[in-house]
């Protein structure tokens, strides 16, 4: 487990939580509980003894991928590594967001902290201290398949730590990686055998980046079942749906959940009791009434996506691995990021399929003779266009949403001649979710803007007092709408109630990341 020691997460090797890494991500800083420098040492002394014995060991005294039969001499073990470094930083395109990067070096420092990996302590140290100081390698966000590791984008990272490459500086410079060093209070590392191959081999790219996904998706997630009750409000629709013996005797989890947290949501509603007897209705649209079905599918598939990714977040996913108990070295394939690309697909579908129901509800509720509200939500329907044109956006960031959700798992594509024949695309899988969780947060917020002007038609009656509250804080950036003005600034307001995690924490269900 992890826990907070003044102010720091502490992280114990093997066993962080999901809650801390979010933390980390957010700007915590950290460190690693005592005990693991032991285990390390022990590691590295491991793989110094199979130097010593003449051993043939992957990537120690080999070459690396299809070289892996060259054999290397002694007196060039270290220059091996130095080239390895430098050989792989073949990264391209824009550099990886701030928070992903922190995220990858605590991943990569908790992974070689384990012990398996073969690195001196300095090297672990190294991670931390970059870490702690605000000191970012810029790396680039494209160059691996997510096979053999994130080997492109993590070669660009060590890069700073042996004095090359660039950082940015918390004061936002970026300096060549030796002033990154000492910023940070360090010299540049004279990498020994296998310390460039454990840097480079892993999984944190594709894992940082999927987590980060994880994060602002679960916010955009929770956000939307805040809005998606308020749409019910503002519809004047059932929640009788919602009713717990519907959801019991189907027995999905993730359907239960939701719609409690939506009965949660609604309870105390004055517009909900003012047509509770008497409504013709006999039934809502879909978008309304299957909430619990289509939110709770996508709930569950965050949830096993979040499971998978706590796992690899503590693995020890470079190779070889050493176990420093008996002394061997042994190559295998941890490497692969098989689930973290499955992960990230999962990830992909449930962010696609809360905006589609969401751009739904949006749709709806500029539809009079859905709602018997003006047309648009306009004040004066035809001299004013209202939110005609946000439905619009809404219904475009959901066609693209849908065409990022294609699985990238299905693909390969081999590389190394051959040697690295089936590859799991991962990192572009998770890198993905980036710009999904934007889209749909967006589209979350122009819900969020439609869902308050329908529930404002109703005055003087009131919804429930935690939906009031999420119109409040809508109000508190983004007046009524009286009359046309320019719509995007008042899309990027409530967006960024989305993305600060305001309207998610309205939202009576527990998110892995953010309750444990």
């Amino acid at each position: 487990m992890s826990e907070a020691a003044h102010g720091a997460i502490v992280l114990r090797p093997g066993a962080v939580t999901l809650k801390a890494w979010r933390a980390i991500r957010d700007g915590a800083t950290a460190a690693l509980a005592d005990g693991w420098r032991a285990p390390v040492q022990a590691a590295a002394e491991a793989v110094a003894a199979a130097i010593a014995r003449g051993e043939p060991a992957y990537g120690i005294n080999t070459g690396f991928g299809k070289l892996a039969s060259t054999r290397i001499p002694a007196e060039a073990l270290a220059r091996l590594q130095l080239n390895i470094v430098r050989s792989h930083a073949a990264g391209t395109g824009v550099a990886l967001p701030d928070r992903v990067v922190r995220l990858v070096l605590a991943l990569k420092a908790a992974s070689l902290a384990r012990g398996h990996s073969g690195v001196g302590p300095a090297t672990v140290e190294a991670l931390v201290a970059l870490l702690a100081a605000g000191v970012l390698p810029l790396i680039p966000a494209q160059g691996s398949v997510g096979a053999s590791g994130d080997l492109a984008p993590l070669a660009h990272l060590a890069l700073v730590l042996i004095g090359e490459g660039e950082a940015r500086l918390p004061d936002g410079r970026i300096v060549p990686g030796a002033g990154a060093m000492r910023a940070a209070g360090l010299a540049p590392l004279t990498l020994g055998p296998k310390e460039g191959l454990a840097l480079l081999n892993g999984t944190q790219v594709s894992t940082a980046l999927a987590l980060e996904g994880l994060f602002a998706i679960e916010d955009a997630f929770a956000a939307a079942l805040v809005t998606g009750a308020l749409s019910v409000d503002g519809a004047r629709g059932s929640d009788t749906p919602f009713d717990p013996r519907i959801q019991a005797v189907r027995g999905h989890a993730g359907q239960g959940e939701v719609a409690a947290a939506l009965r949660a949501l609604l309870a105390g509603s004055a517009i909900r009791e003012s047509h509770r007897v008497g409504d013709p209705r006999v039934q809502d649209p879909y978008s309304l009434r299957c909430q619990p079905q289509v939110m709770g599918a996508a709930l569950d598939l965050i949830r096993a996506s979040a499971a998978t990714l706590a796992v690899e977040a503590n693995a020890v996913s470079d190779n070889p691995l050493v176990f420093a108990d008996t002394g061997e070295i042994l190559s295998g394939g941890n490497f692969h990021a098989e689930p973290v690309a499955f992960a990230a697909d999962m990830l992909a579908l449930a962010a696609a399929e809360a905006g589609n129901i969401a751009e739904r509800r949006i749709a709806l509720l500029t539809d009079p003779a859905m709602t018997g509200l003006p047309a648009f939500l306009a004040p004066d329907p035809g001299l004013h266009s209202g939110f005609m044109l946000a439905q619009v956006t809404a219904a475009a960031l959901a066609a693209e949403n849908k065409a990022l959700a294609a699985p990238r798992s299905i693909d390969t594509v081999p590389t190394s001649a051959n040697q690295e024949d089936h590859v799991s695309m991962a990192t572009g899988a998770a890198r993905r979710l980036l710009e999904m969780a934007v889209n749909l947060a967006a589209i979350v917020g122009i819900e969020a803007l439609l869902a308050a002007q329908a529930v404002e038609f109703h005055r003087p009656l009131t919804s429930s007092a935690a939906l009031e509250r999420a119109i409040a804080l809508l109000r508190d950036r983004v007046p009524r709408w009286r009359e046309d003005r320019a719509m995007a600034p008042d899309i990027a307001a409530a967006r960024a109630l989305v993305e600060d995690g305001t309207l998610a924490a309205l939202c009576p269900l527990a998110l892995p990341s953010r309750h444990g």
